[in-house]
């Protein structure tokens, strides 16, 4: 039976993708080696790396005044890099908490600077996203989380002000089309819309770097990794292949005018049936909160989830059980998911 892979991270990638992953373990571009075991300063890895830092210029058209570097540690290590590396203990900087992670990313950005809330949703467990509130003149830096996993949120508008965006985009990376020149800084973990766990793209303004008062240990530093193409260390050559091929895999697909259209056309097929069937219900009671990666919807009745789950699994549904912090149900439709898998799920809730 076919497994519909509605995982939140790491997630699903394409077939295609997998099918060249596991073949370069085996053989890596008729090496004879494993990419395994190859070296990261070998000439086949470096067109590795070369194709990877392309592919995120030319999805995102990314000028030559960033750079873009893979990085390991995951975005819970951008909480404090980001901070570390552009914040003066007498500058403030502006965040806005839409959920766990932007709450984890103001506790390390005290460590380094003045942090100003500059709006919150935790008052309705973060099932909305903060709307129309001030932000001051002077700030360093806006900090932003798109895309809210757990409780299933997104932003739709990036805010304005005369300050440069920092954004943990983790979870729609790649999956629409970005004003770039509004951002200082973007970081995403890899495992849940771009490849698997193991590296993280940092795509950084290069004139925002080297202002800050402190010394920085050269692993920390972004300089470090952009002056050598992000083998200042050995990086996660896997990962990093993973994530090129899929870049690669999005590329052909069409782009990301493709993965928007893809994506709404899937979103909009499962909440439909949740606005629907009496059944059930959205967690986002604003329409237009509701994140296009992470669907998050509850039964009207409690006692109806265990069954549901069993009637999921008996077609093959995998990996929809609510966050514990939210409950319910989370059915996570990333770029690689096919909207045949999402149409499995929402004939499960019409049976039901």
């Amino acid at each position: 039976m076919k497994k519909h892979n509605f995982s939140a991270g790491p997630a699903i990638l394409p077939a295609s993708v997998l099918e060249q992953a596991a073949d370069a373990v085996r053989d890596f571009d008729n090496s004879g080696l494993s990419i395994l075991e190859i070296s990261h300063r070998s000439a086949g890895f470096t067109k590795v790396m070369e194709e990877a830092e392309a592919l995120v210029r030319e999805l995102l058209n990314v000028g030559d005044d960033y750079g873009v570097i893979f990085i390991t540690g995951g975005a819970s290590s951008e909480f404090f890099l980001s901070a570390m590396n552009l914040l003066n203990e007498d500058e403030k900087a502006g965040y806005v908490d839409t959920g766990a992670w932007s709450a984890k990313a103001i506790k390390e950005a005290n460590l380094f600077g003045k942090v100003e809330v500059l709006a919150s949703s935790k008052d309705q467990n973060y099932n909305y996203i903060p709307k129309g509130y001030d932000i001051p003149a002077g700030l360093k830096y806006v900090h932003l989380t798109s895309n809210n996993t757990i409780f299933g949120t997104q932003l739709k508008e990036w805010p304005e002000t005369d300050a440069p965006l920092v954004a943990d985009m983790s979870s729609d990376i790649f999956s629409r089309r970005l004003p770039l020149e509004k951002f200082g800084i973007i970081y995403a973990g890899a495992q849940k819309n771009m490849g698997p766990a193991g590296v993280t793209l940092v795509i950084v303004k290069k004139d925002l770097l080297g202002k800050v008062n402190r010394e920085l240990p050269s692993m920390l530093d972004y300089r470090t990794h952009i002056a050598k193409g992000s083998t200042f260390n050995t990086p996660p050559v896997y990962p990093i292949y993973v994530s090129m091929l899929t870049m690669r895999w999005v590329k052909e697909q069409g782009g990301l005018v493709a993965m928007e259209q893809r994506n709404a056309a899937k979103a909009k097929l499962l909440y439909d049936e949740i606005e629907r069937n009496p059944k059930f219900e959205c967690t986002i009671p604003n329409p237009e909160d509701r994140s296009l990666m992470n669907v998050t919807f509850k039964p009207v009745n409690e006692d109806d989830a265990a069954a549901f789950m069993e009637a999921a699994a008996a077609k093959g549904v995998d990996g929809i059980k609510g966050h514990r912090s939210v409950g319910g149900f989370r059915a996570s439709i990333y770029n690689a998911m096919p909207i045949e898998s999402v149409q499995v799920l929402v004939d499960v809730m019409k049976n039901f």
